[in-house]
């Protein structure tokens, strides 16, 4: 199993949108996967969900036990002010530790609506990973300018972008 997670708690994302579009080449490559969608996350889950309250929340506990289904993550990455948002960062910290995503390999998605494609973003979460454990692939994909290489189909116009997450795509499936 391989696990979308969809780095941001904004409502209708567009990284969302690229999870879509990648559960799709997925599933044309044979692969099972499941979205993780941090939009789902409890609004308050930084105070009932962390620290003294770890393991209390059951919503945030049952996003958590998404991660334990298979070894494998594509985690969709917009750059928020230089680096990866917050949430996701807060996200991480929840989990077990050691434990969470030690172990897993990742495939990492940035997207921007610059032309760095979310590649800071993408460098500050590979350390954080690399520090817990996570083994992350070095096929890291850039979405540039994603308004307009996202379309309202929810599919990518340039075909560059497409050929990217679709040999990402095949490397992680391929990954031991």
């Amino acid at each position: 199993m391989i696990t979308l997670l969809v780095g941001t708690n904004r409502p209708n994302s567009r990284a969302r949108r690229i999870a879509n579009y990648y559960r799709t080449v997925l599933t044309e490559l044979g692969a099972e996967s499941q979205i993780l969608d941090l939009a789902e996350l409890p609004a308050d889950f930084t105070s009932t969900a962390l620290y003294a309250h770890a393991g209390t929340n059951p919503e945030f506990n049952r996003l958590a036990g998404l991660l334990d289904a298979g070894n494998k993550l594509v985690i969709i990455i917009p750059e928020y002010n230089g680096s990866f948002p917050g949430v996701l960062k807060a996200f991480i910290d929840g989990l077990a530790y050691p434990g969470g995503i030690q172990g897993k390999r990742a495939a990492l998605v940035g997207l921007s609506s610059g032309g760095q494609g979310g590649l800071l973003a993408m460098a500050h979460l590979t350390d954080v990973l690399m520090y817990l454990g996570t083994t992350v692939l070095p096929q890291r994909v850039r979405l540039p300018f994603i308004n307009q290489d996202l379309n309202a189909e929810g599919g990518l116009n340039h075909d560059l972008s497409r050929q990217l997450l679709r040999e990402q795509a095949v490397a992680l499936v391929n990954e031991q």
